[in-house]
């Protein structure tokens, strides 16, 4: 009898999920084995963590179980963080799964593979500035943002007992935001929508007011990767809506609830979020494949390994620089989703004794939301044959869009669909933030 194709993906983002599904309804389960090994047993689009952290957003609504998931496209699902990969055995080596009490749920194991692909995504660049591991929240995961809900609304409901008790009383929930790219931006604008409603739930005395957030960027102007016409107009309405935008402001190191910049001033701060650029996990670099000084492994032009053809690496934790250019592709779900693409269909090509496809990145632009408030972004490359500003109702609708994008990649036309309809009722019978 004939030994299975066994073709193993570790990671269960956006790329990850949408490779295995892909792989899933094309080969099933009779000559090949699909395998998907994730530390988390569940999945959430990453772009939307900023929306769980301000409460806007259910992520028990949203998320997409392994194991359902695994059912319903023919792969299998192992939880487990790769340990190791030995490239001469093929097979990749897993840490043991704790419980709370650090008791082991599952030992280390090994799991064999004739392909690999690796989709592990990428965690919050620290920089190496002193403090920020200890002082600072992060929005990588699911955990993480639930983690900053919690503290927020503990933030907020103590305030809100203050000015109950006092009604002078001039108290604040003070949030500083470290980095002005799209996570930092949207999570800005997200705080005070969630702040807004928060009256509605319990804290009568609590507004916008009483949100004070402070958006701190290294760089000359936020949003380096929009137009700086675009950057300005995010700006002017963050400003409007209350956030203090500093640009040229380097962090030089995290305090308890303190920050302190390069001039030597002090910013202090209830809650500090890290959100200044990512990389590769510390772990990428001990795996015996070749990396960049972000950790990041680095891949030929058909997503393969430098040193081992038969594994590939996309999204986040992979860096492709195409010829002619001076950059590597930009870590973006949309970089994700092309890249799951490519694998694909040169893991389906290797099947058939084919050559492979070269990856080609098309730059579809750049889109920011600033929650119900506005939304901004650019349109570039094929999508309309050179590049375009948009703002308002049509950003909205294409930001919108992306998300349905990746629920099509990741469920398939029809599940896809009549999730969206769900997502239109549970907006309407659902309560706009989750509070627990």
């Amino acid at each position: 009898m004939n030994r299975k194709t066994q073709i193993v993906v570790v990671g269960g983002g956006a790329g990850g999920l949408e490779l295995v599904r892909r792989l899933g309804a094309k080969y099933g389960r009779k000559r090949h084995d699909i395998i998907l090994v994730d530390k988390n047993l569940s999945h959430i689009w990453k772009p939307l963590l900023h929306e769980v952290a301000a409460g806007s957003l259910d992520a028990n609504l949203d998320e997409v179980g392994y194991r359902g998931h695994c059912y319903r496209w023919g792969y299998r699902f192992f939880q487990g963080s790769l340990d190791g990969i030995d490239r001469e055995a093929k097979t990749i080596s897993l840490a043991p799964v704790k419980d709370e009490d650090g008791s082991a749920l599952i030992e280390a194991h090994t799991i064999r593979y004739d392909i690999l692909a690796l989709a592990m995504g990428s965690v919050s660049n620290d920089f190496g500035v002193p403090g920020v591991k200890e002082h600072c929240l992060y929005l990588d995961s699911r955990v993480q943002a639930d983690r900053f809900r919690t503290r927020l609304l503990n933030h907020c409901l103590r305030v809100s007992r203050a000015m109950m008790n006092d009604p002078t009383a001039n108290e604040q929930v003070r949030i500083a935001i470290v980095g002005g790219g799209a996570t930092g931006v949207e999570l800005a604008a997200e705080l005070y929508n969630a702040a807004g409603a928060l009256r509605h739930y319990g804290l009568e005395v609590f507004d916008e007011g009483r949100m004070h957030v402070t958006l701190l960027e290294a760089g000359p102007r936020i949003l380096p990767a929009l137009p700086e016409k675009l950057a300005a107009a995010a700006k002017h309405e963050l400003g409007v809506l209350g956030v203090q935008v500093r640009p040229d402001v380097q962090v030089v190191e995290a305090r308890p609830r303190q920050l302190i910049t390069r001039t030597g001033e002090v910013i202090e701060a209830d809650l500090i979020v890290w959100a200044a650029g990512v990389k590769g996990a510390d772990y990428l670099s001990g795996l015996g494949l070749e990396t960049n000084s972000r950790n990041q492994i680095l891949v030929t032009d058909t997503l393969q390994t430098t040193v081992d053809p038969s594994i590939f690496a996309l999204g986040d934790c992979a860096s492709y620089t195409p010829p002619g250019e001076d950059r590597p592709v930009p870590p973006r779900a949309q970089a994700a989703h092309q890249m799951a693409g490519t694998v694909f269909d040169n893991i389906c090509r290797m099947q058939r004794g084919q050559p492979l496809r070269h990856f080609a990145y098309h730059d579809k632009g750049s889109l920011v939301s600033l929650s119900r408030f506005s939304t901004v972004g650019s349109l570039m490359g094929n999508l309309i044959g050179g590049s375009m500003a948009i703002e308002g109702r049509l950003a909205r609708f294409i930001y919108t869009s992306l998300y349905r994008l990746h629920l099509i990649g990741i469920h398939g036309w029809v599940k896809a669909t009549f999730l969206m309809l769900v997502g239109r009722v549970n907006r309407i019978v659902r309560p706009k933030l989750k509070l627990h």
